[in-house]
């Protein structure tokens, strides 16, 4: 796929054909004009519609490329997997290996497109009221803020376009934006679309019937809090933006969606659906207008299909067991009692754990007495597969159990684990009931107003904003809460609270891609991604012996991997334009 010259068609053709000839944005055949579409209700509309769709929707297959998860496909030579483990990826071949390949291009699209609609609709003759034409303004608004926020936290800085392009447009004069000035444009953005009025035809916080995917105000304070959060963090913070501007714009957020009826999801399921509310959560529809599930603040991607995708040998018409998830991330998980199970490792290979004498951890049972969020994640040597009992059977990942662990084929776990979340015990060929990512949810803002806070102020400072009266701390144990866990204690010093808040976010916001992106933005990455470990058990008669191991060395850790890398033929075209080189460090082919 191409990159910036492909831009630069786009809006040199398509765009400009939009601007001189006053066309559609369709086949250039002349069968109807701008002016047309925005003298048409439908047609104006049906142009808002065509704006959206240009967001890479999230996958469970990223959390392989981080330490939640080995992917059983690095057992098949030249897979994605395999390839980015080996650290084998340049500039030009990166599209090949990564998760969404290179959404340089539709990002771009999409940002043109709300362009368009933002200049075309302030002269727009079509006949209908202020209040829903300016709510149609401000989904434009926030859909090319959402565009915006995904651009940047792949690729850094870029160039920045608020209005179509002219014919004879310089493309020599263009700039790559800092990562500030873009989060700056962003939260202009999502202002400009808050200050439309929160009524049904303006800009509402309600998702009614057949507008399941739309913008509303609740996404717009979620991209204000992301993009901020990540402005902030150690990658990207130039002074622009301090951790007490991130803490005003969380704080507001997060007060915003309370006052708004978003709420943790907490509906308690029966015995036989799952296992708690945070299980149910997962395997909940999002598309019920807000009726039962009002966490989830949007949804871009579809529903999964688990049980083939990332599913056990022992699920009929299976196709691979996908993310493993890793020793590392089972260690994360705390004991029920609010204790950390592991507080470290004697070894560099994090072979010889140190294990928390208040935790009540047993190596030799290690799966009991965890927190409610690791049965509801994660399939264990011993997991009951099913739910009620009856039919129901356990987890074998046991050397030569049925759902055994293996390094020779891509079904069989690689780490003694699989993953469950988002995986609907009921789900298989002819039912697939799999859950969702949701991009945007409200334990996300809760989380990223707690990193502001104990950043800006201290764990237990209370900020107050609006109807919020909260510190960091009773930020975060509110997310506990909700998976039952006891509150983190008064006290901590920064430290021991930021060591706590990011094993929380890690295991609240597992596989849902945050991972992903945290390392990267707290420059850990190095420390996070050189290899991750698995458990091996031995069946001996009754006794089963748990031996912890560790996988080959990853070499997908540097410095290059915190961005994605611009496609080097592009690269080469502006320079030849600008004499400025937009690679991203260590992307030189």
């Amino acid at each position: 796929m191409k990159a910036i010259s492909k831009i630069s068609y786009i809006f040199l053709v398509t765009l400009i054909t939009s601007a001189c000839q006053k066309q559609l944005d369709l086949d250039p055949d002349g069968r109807i004009t701008m002016d047309e579409v925005f003298s048409d209700y439908n047609r104006t509309r049906g142009y808002l519609n065509s704006c959206y769709g240009y967001a890479p929707a999230p996958n469970m297959d990223r959390a392989s490329f981080t330490d939640e998860a080995q992917d059983a496909d690095d057992a098949i030579a030249n897979s994605k997997f395999t390839i980015w483990y080996a650290g084998s990826i340049t500039s030009s071949s990166f599209p090949t290996y990564s998760v969404d390949g290179n959404p340089w291009i539709d990002l771009y699209e999409g940002i043109r497109k709300c362009n368009v609609f933002l200049e075309n609709i302030q002269t727009a003759t079509v006949y209908v009221s202020e209040e829903e034409k300016n709510g149609w303004i401000a989904q434009a608004h926030t859909l090319r803020a959402l565009y915006y926020l995904q651009l940047i936290k792949r690729y850094g800085g870029v160039p920045i376009f608020d209005k179509p392009l002219e014919i004879d447009h310089d493309f020599s004069m263009d700039r790559r934006a800092s990562f500030s000035e873009v989060v700056q444009f962003i939260l202009n953005d999502c202002d400009a679309a808050l200050a439309v009025p929160a009524t049904r035809d303006g800009f509402s916080w309600q998702i009614y019937e057949n507008q399941f995917g739309k913008m509303s105000r609740a996404v717009a304070y979620a991209i204000k809090s992301q993009a901020i959060t990540y402005a902030a963090s150690p990658l990207w913070s130039d002074g622009t933006f301090t951790w007490e501007d991130a803490t005003r714009i969380n704080a507001e957020a997060l007060a915003q969606c309370l006052a708004n009826d978003y709420r943790l999801f907490d509906v308690q399921p029966g015995a036989d659906v799952a296992q708690n509310a945070y299980a149910l959560y997962f395997i909940t529809s999002s598309d019920d207008e807000r009726a039962v599930d009002k966490e989830t603040i949007y949804q871009l991607g579809e529903q999964m299909a688990v049980w083939r995708d990332a599913g056990m040998p022992t699920n009929p018409g299976m196709d691979r067991s996908g993310p493993g998830p890793t020793q590392d991330l089972i260690d994360s998980y705390e004991m029920a009692n609010g204790e950390p199970a592991i507080l470290g490792y004697e070894d560099a290979d994090r072979l010889k754990p140190i294990i928390n004498p208040a935790s009540g951890y047993n190596e030799n049972d290690p799966y009991t007495g965890r927190d409610p969020r690791f049965y509801a994640s994660i399939y264990y040597n011993g997991a009951p597969r099913n739910l009620g009992g009856g039919s129901g059977r356990t987890v074998e990942t046991f050397v030569g159990g049925a759902d055994g662990i293996s390094s020779n084929d891509r079904k069989h776990t690689r780490t003694g684990y699989y993953m469950r979340k988002f995986n609907n015990h009921r789900s298989g060929q002819n039912n697939s009931a799999d859950g969702a990512i949701r991009l945007f949810r409200l334990a996300e803002l809760y989380l990223n107003f707690a990193e502001a806070a104990y950043q800006s102020a201290g764990p237990d400072v209370t900020i107050t904003e609006g109807n919020l009266s909260m510190s960091a701390r009773d930020a975060v144990n509110a997310v506990r809460a909700r998976a039952k866990m006891p509150p983190l204690p008064a006290g901590l010093s920064n430290e021991d609270f930021e060591r706590r808040y990011r094993n929380e976010r890690r295991i609240e916001l597992a596989f849902e891609e945050h991972r992903y992106f945290d390392v990267r933005r707290w420059k850990i990455l190095s420390e996070t991604d050189k290899f991750v470990t698995g458990m091996r058990i031995q069946k001996q008669g009754e006794t089963l012996a748990y031996s912890r191991f560790k996988l080959r060395n990853r070499n997908s850790f540097s410095d290059k991997y915190l961005l994605y890398p611009i496609d080097q033929d592009e690269v080469n075209k502006i320079f030849n334009l600008t004499g400025e080189n937009w690679q991203n460090p260590g992307w030189l082919d």
